[in-house]
């Protein structure tokens, strides 16, 4: 889980949609995968690449999959933009 990994998963439009539909709270893999025109298959790519960078965790709940943001991440993400700043 490294500063490129979560800059990369950053860069894709649909993974930060991702991350703002987080923001609001836990949600199951299907709500997700229902906000978004393209398949079931690819929103699992996607949140495969934000969970590998850190920026999601999930847990099980019966037969549900439910995602939430980890924003542990994104706070050192940008702590690191701010010294570049110079803030």
């Amino acid at each position: 889980m490294g500063l490129q990994s979560t800059l990369k998963a950053l860069s894709d439009p649909t993974r930060r949609e991702i991350l703002n539909l987080l923001k609001g709270g836990p949600l199951p893999a299907g709500e997700l995968a229902g906000r978004f025109e393209m398949s079931g298959a690819a929103v699992s790519r996607h949140l495969s690449v934000l969970k590998e960078a850190g920026l999601i965790r999930d847990r099980r709940e019966g037969r549900y999959i439910i995602y939430e943001l980890n924003a542990s991440v994104l706070e050192e993400v940008m702590l690191w933009l701010r010294g570049l700043r110079g803030d």
